[in-house]
């Protein structure tokens, strides 16, 4: 079997920078983790799992759900953020402390102060889930940075330039880490190669992730 990291250093710095105004930490929140996926299984409970269509009619590999003020939805009318869950009709669960605190505490190591997410997106990974290269642009406020919170499986994060033709480079991420990026960094192109099989002591067979945004 080949392995998909051959070419990825393990021997990576505590903080790593991946390119001016994004920053990755690794292993940044282990003695937090219980309160994180403690509050990540309330959530998911209220409002669970699903897969979205995008707007071409495309059934996504990652499920995904939200917390916070408003959620990022996906249908046939386009991606946007939205204050209700349209499986329940009812608002999105309340981003609980230990995320805004985490998601603050990044923002700050990473050089950003102050950041006061009102959305948290979380998608999960089973095998072979794929996030294809994006841009974060649907949020209004693009001052804010984006931090990206891994629990679970490794998997391989693809970051690379301001244009999707632009040279990417490939990162492991593995439980606890998290990647900051914003400045002249905040509309790089990113995304989440397959992932591969595996089975994590404490999430199981799947990676979860958590972006915090700040929307408005």
């Amino acid at each position: 079997m080949t392995d998909l990291f051959a070419d990825i250093r393990d021997d990576q710095p505590a903080c790593e920078e991946l390119a001016e105004g994004a920053v990755l930490l690794r292993n940044f929140f282990a003695a937090e983790q219980p309160d994180v996926i403690a509050a990540l299984r309330t959530i998911v409970k209220a409002a669970p799992f699903r897969h979205l269509v995008t707007p071409g009619g495309h059934t996504m590999s990652v499920a995904m759900t939200n917390c916070g003020r408003v959620g990022w939805v996906s249908d046939s009318s386009g991606y946007r953020y939205d204050p209700v869950d349209p499986d329940s009709g009812k608002p999105w669960p309340e981003m609980p402390a230990p995320f805004r605190d985490l998601a603050a505490r990044a923002a700050v190591q990473a050089g950003f102060d102050a950041f006061m997410p009102d959305a948290c997106l979380i998608n999960r990974y089973k095998p072979g889930a794929k996030l294809s290269l994006h841009q974060d642009k649907d949020e209004l406020d693009l001052r804010a940075p984006i931090v990206s919170v891994s629990l679970g499986l490794p998997a391989t994060f693809l970051f690379g330039g301001l244009t999707r033709s632009a040279p990417q480079k490939r990162y492991r991420l593995t439980h606890g880490d998290v990647v900051v990026w914003g400045g002249p960094a905040r509309l790089a192109y990113h995304g989440v190669a397959p992932l591969p099989d595996g089975e994590h002591p404490v999430m199981g067979g799947q990676r979860i992730n958590l972006t915090f945004r700040k929307t408005q």
